[in-house]
């Protein structure tokens, strides 16, 4: 069964994109197969794969709103096993067509069962607690948070954590907290540490071993539209990402 994971924080600015399209092909170099879903309206993980604004379409937001053109939705990418279902700026109106559609917080659930199988799809979410954020945390298995470590960074956790409570309790029981992934983080900055140890003091084992440093590769990849994976597989953040899949698969994978 295909496992389905939002990748969500309401701060923007935190590295959910940048997770999003480098964890997608760290699994998929893993041999799994994996389709994300560019669900936010600045479209910037269609960007980060190089996809021009005139081969966006069909595109997540027909996922919610064209039951025909959602099944042909996700397109292939240079990387084999990794497909994506792009985002236009049609996705910007969705906002204003959900309030008061039926099944408002549910389209995407829907839509998902008529996607190609695959082993993940990750999800990634607009920088807002936003009915499109709503329709992916009732569609998803799991919540996947990027976040920065900086103290501001720690403002939104406790929302956002509440936000899924809500969720699970009424409209989707089995979605559960995937983890809290640590990104940006800079080993000279003691403050990085300290924002660290207090995130895992409060959330303990749903905080994720690996965490992604500040890295300048990871940061120019999206402009050369690739992932940095394939930009400098070498560089520290690369290296991260694919450290982050192993864990993320279990102790099998790291053994492996």
């Amino acid at each position: 069964m295909m496992r389905t994971l939002a990748v969500a924080n309401q701060k923007g600015g935190v590295g959910k994109t940048t997770t999003a399209v480098n964890l997608a092909t760290a699994l998929a170099a893993t041999g799994k197969s994996v389709i994300l879903i560019d669900f936010d309206p600045q479209g910037n993980a269609s960007t980060g794969f190089g996809l021009a604004r005139d081969r966006r379409s069909p595109s997540s937001y027909d996922l919610l709103f064209d039951a025909e053109l959602a099944a042909t939705a996700a397109q292939p990418t240079l990387v084999p096993g990794l497909a994506i279902v792009p985002a236009t700026e049609s996705l910007a109106g969705a906002e204003v067509e959900l309030v008061g559609a039926p099944n408002a917080t549910a389209r995407l659930r829907t839509a998902l069962s008529r996607l190609p199988a695959a082993d993940f799809a990750f999800i990634d979410c607009p920088p807002s607690l936003s009915l499109l954020t709503l329709n992916a945390l009732v569609a998803a298995d799991g919540v996947l948070i990027p976040m920065q470590t900086e103290f501001y960074a720690m403002e939104g956790l406790s929302q956002l954590l509440k936000t899924v409570e809500q969720v699970r309790s009424r409209a989707n029981p089995r979605l559960d907290i995937e983890g809290v992934v640590l990104t940006m983080h800079d080993r000279r900055n003691r403050l990085s540490d300290l924002v660290a140890a207090d995130v895992r003091a409060a959330l303990g084992t749903r905080v994720f071993q690996t965490m992604i440093p500040r890295n300048v590769r990871l940061s120019e990849a999206p402009s050369h539209g690739v992932p940095a994976l394939l930009y400098d597989m070498r560089c520290p953040g690369s290296e991260a990402y694919m450290s982050l899949a192993r864990e993320l698969l279990g102790p099998a994978a790291k053994a492996a």
